[in-house]
């Protein structure tokens, strides 16, 4: 049987173990596939990647490929909180830092107040399943948040829209970028270790209500979008 009609037989054959099973159900590994249908790894993972891309199965890297989810229809900004829960993860975060800082010009603009004005800066490291993901800053205009810094909510994204003031739309920048030192003993990885950057502006409606920064271990963190025309 040719490469094509193989790769054909082992989607389908998966697509049928995997059919009624609940979401997070492991799918059968690339090894097990290559010894069952005798075949070369580069062809079970062409079915394997046919079925993530119609959202039959999802990959996540260091742990497998599973039963995906009902698709979805975007829902707005996420919080990592809720990121992480809908990977069917348990997030946690440690507070590094919890201050009042005075807004320099950079600052400033991104959060759209003037110069000099006191911003809340909350720095935590955060999990998810135990292992550490990410850090991250986040910034938010004093005036608009009185209290905050007086009982650090779990979710901060849950706590703005308590005050009304939940993010609706965020411009999001992704770059990929090498670990400082600092950045590599915190995230727990090598020294040079590739990162994940992403700079987020979050907005409710047109008021700035975030701006982040926040840096991904490169071995513990796939960035998902829903893209639509």
């Amino acid at each position: 049987m040719s490469r094509s009609l193989k790769h054909v037989e082992i989607r389908e054959y998966v697509r049928g173990l995997v059919e009624g099973s609940a979401p997070g159900t492991a799918a059968p590994s690339e090894r097990d596939l290559v010894d069952r249908f005798g075949v070369a790894r580069m062809t079970v993972r062409q079915a394997l990647d046919a079925l993530v891309g119609e959202g039959v199965l999802e990959r996540f890297p260091g742990r497998g490929t599973f039963v995906a989810g009902p698709r979805r229809t975007p829902t707005g900004v996420a919080s990592f909180t809720e990121d992480m829960a809908r990977r069917g993860m348990v997030a946690e975060a440690r507070t590094l830092a919890a201050e009042h800082v005075v807004a320099g010009e950079r600052l400033a603009r991104a959060l759209q107040v003037v110069p000099g004005t006191p911003v809340v800066h909350w720095r935590r490291l955060r999990m998810a399943d135990g292992r550490v993901v990410c850090l991250s800053d986040a910034y938010l205009d004093h005036g608009r948040i009185p209290g905050l810094l007086d009982a650090l909510p779990a979710s901060l994204y849950v706590e703005l829209g308590a005050r009304g003031t939940r993010p609706t739309w965020a411009e999001d920048v992704l770059t990929a970028g090498i670990a400082t030192p600092d950045e590599a003993t915190l995230l727990e990885v090598p020294g040079g270790a590739a990162v994940l950057r992403h700079n987020r502006r979050a907005l409710a409606g047109e008021v700035v209500v975030e701006v982040s920064r926040t840096v991904y271990r490169g071995d513990a963190y796939t960035m998902s979008l829903q893209l639509s025309s």
